[in-house]
């Protein structure tokens, strides 16, 4: 049996741009990505604390070091600048091994950056 479980989360980080004429997704700064252990294209949720919406996207690369969070294209609607969200994937694993998995979960700093 395959069940679905939380592979990664990146807990309350603040939107940084909203680009409305861009195609869709979320760019996230590639050490937030990598820290997370998140990659381009993968599918992730969307939920703003602020306002309560929940929403599905693909994350794109954003600059390195950079802090930034933008959401593009449709999900510009969901959100505005300043607004803070969790960023979450998750895995399709056999029950036994999701036993033992340990998903990769980050708590960034308010400027969306790395805790130390």
């Amino acid at each position: 049996m395959q069940i679905r479980i939380l592979k990664s989360k990146i807990h309350r980080v603040t939107v940084t741009e909203a680009d409305l004429n861009y195609i869709g997704s979320i760019t996230i700064d590639e050490d937030l990505m990598d820290a997370a252990n998140l990659i381009e294209n993968e599918n992730v949720d969307v939920l703003n604390v602020n306002n309560g919406e929940r929403f599905e996207t693909y994350v794109i690369k954003g600059p390195r070091g950079s802090g930034q969070i933008c959401l593009n294209g449709p999900a510009a609607r969901k959100v505005v600048v300043g607004d803070i969200i969790i960023v979450i994937s998750y895995a399709l694993m056999d029950f036994e091994a999701a036993k033992k998995f340990s998903p990769s979960v980050i708590f960034p700093d308010t400027k969306n950056r790395i805790k130390n």
